[in-house]
């Protein structure tokens, strides 16, 4: 019974390897004819074989497995390289857009409204006096303010304004309170200029209704 056996698997290992066979060379063939003797003699070697044989295809399938599983992991590693890329050169659009961004800052600050010291600015002047000192209340009060020189009475001011006419009409009322030597005067960056120097072409902006 167990002759027969391996005379099956000996059969069958001729068989499907028939193909093959016929492609090999009469000496090849010899040998194989040899080995298949031999394993008819100790089919104990046959069955070792086979069983050798199928460790390998495991072995080779378990591998192949794992194979697949680091293709995977790679292609989801190359993903996500391929994401931070993006983020990089996104980061790195941000960053140029940025730095152009301070550049023209730096070219063309923005100037803070609330800034009064730079530009032309007009204040309205109530009154020169010689016996009062308010100066100690100009550095907080930036809408109050005024000026002395040596031997001049020191001028007062109240409010402070980049509209020509939001001056004159602030002016206005101030006299309808009668405070009846208000007028306006206006500063370049800080210092007292002449009202001629600044107010060309302010006049003919005059706004429709304003007061006269």
């Amino acid at each position: 019974m167990k002759k027969g056996i391996v005379l099956f698997f000996c059969l069958a290992l001729i068989a499907g390897s028939t193909q093959s066979f016929a492609q090999l060379s009469k000496k090849e063939k010899k040998e194989w004819k040899k080995k298949a003797k031999e394993f008819k003699k100790a089919p104990q070697n046959l069955k070792q074989l086979t069983e050798d044989k199928q460790v390998a295809d495991n072995t080779v399938a378990s591998l192949n497995q794992k194979v697949s599983q680091m293709q995977l992991t790679i292609s989801d590693r190359d993903a996500r390289i391929a994401q931070l890329e993006d983020q990089l050169s996104q980061m790195r659009g941000q960053l140029t857009s940025a730095r152009a961004e301070l550049a023209e800052l730096k070219e063309n600050p923005v100037t803070n409204a609330m800034d009064f010291s730079k530009g032309v600015v007009f204040k309205v002047q109530i009154g020169a006096f010689k016996n009062k000192n308010l100066a100690k209340y100009f550095e907080n009060n930036p809408n109050f303010g005024g000026e002395a020189k040596d031997g001049e009475p020191q001028r007062l001011t109240i409010g402070i304004f980049r509209d020509y006419w939001e001056a004159d009409t602030f002016k206005k009322y101030m006299r309808e309170m009668g405070v009846k030597d208000a007028w306006i005067v206006p500063y370049r960056d800080g210092q007292r200029v002449e009202i001629k120097d600044v107010l060309e072409g302010v006049v003919s902006e005059k706004p429709a209704g304003s007061a006269k």
